[in-house]
């Protein structure tokens, strides 16, 4: 029933869904404290704005960005398949994918919480196949949503977890393509502390132990949301991996945030100490503790 109802939303034009989006973003940034206040600290750590108007401005579109998120998902997720393949409407650098498939060593794409991640894999699977880790949401009724979304054309995913690992590296090995998300905080013994904007941030492993087993080409993919509804742009880039380690990583994404921080997801819980991981030393000295 739920999906059903979905599909027939996703009839929608997406200027809508980005207008009822940007509604709820202010929504929750007014009734959840706690968001607002992770928000605004990670936006205004991070260095992107300067000035207390200039960061005030960024903010609102900050909050209006992550309210299009959660609801162009609708168009993305359930959308007609011709539908849903005209959202793209540009791309640059798809030549690295190109030159990547003939080397014949596997293709890691990454791609941050930044624009419409989703939109990423998408746009790909239409092309070539490619697998992506699949971590269940917390509440258990989205998870067949989620899993509707993700998988069609040339998609399949993988779980977070060592089954998942172990599917990864074997498509590598066979030349195939993979994707995650680089900047999503691991589990402990998972990832290394890691300077990220400035602040340590545990940050994952799996891509550069995928990348320094396999030799797979490293990509990474953002796709800008342009306004008005006008759909996506996606930007691919090849990452240098002759010194690639979680610090190249991390700064590789702060790059692609610095093109359009309005569109990141500053309320993420990018900074947390997972349960059972070290501190690192900045954190007792700035007194941090962090959410388990």
């Amino acid at each position: 029933m739920l999906l059903a109802v979905l599909r027939v939303l996703a009839r929608l034009p997406l200027s809508w869904l980005h207008g009822a989006g940007a509604a709820l973003g202010w929504l929750v940034y007014r009734v959840s404290p706690s968001y607002a206040a992770r928000l605004r600290d990670n936006l205004y750590a991070s260095g992107v704005c300067s000035g207390d108007a200039q960061c005030r401005e960024l903010l609102r579109a900050v909050v209006a960005e992550a309210g299009k998120g959660i609801a162009e998902l609708i168009a993305v997720w359930f959308g007609t398949d011709d539908k849903v393949a005209r959202l793209a409407v540009a791309c640059d650098g798809w030549s690295v994918v190109e030159a990547a498939r003939a080397r014949g060593k596997g293709i890691i794409i990454v791609t941050p919480h930044l624009g419409c991640f989703e939109m990423v894999s998408l746009y790909f699977v239409q092309r070539l196949p490619m697998t992506v880790m699949y971590r269940p949401p917390k509440l258990a009724w989205l998870e067949p949503v989620t899993i509707a979304g993700r998988t069609r054309w040339q998609a399949t995913v993988a779980p977070a977890n060592l089954r998942g690992v172990r599917t990864f590296y074997r498509t590598l090995q066979h030349g195939g393509t993979v994707g995650l998300l680089p900047d999503q905080a691991p589990g402990a013994g998972e990832g290394v502390w890691a300077d990220f904007f400035g602040r340590p941030a545990y940050t994952m492993t799996l891509a550069v132990r995928l990348q320094r087993a396999t030799g797979a080409t490293v990509i990474m993919v953002f796709a800008e949301r342009l306004p008005d509804g006008r759909g996506y742009h996606l930007h691919f880039e090849e990452l240098p991996t002759a010194q690639f380690d979680e610090a190249a990583l991390n700064r590789a994404v702060e790059t692609q945030v610095r093109r359009r921080p309005e569109q990141y997801l500053w309320s993420y819980n990018r900074y947390k100490v997972p349960a059972g991981a070290s501190r690192p030393p900045e954190l007792y000295r700035q007194g941090e503790r962090g959410e388990e």
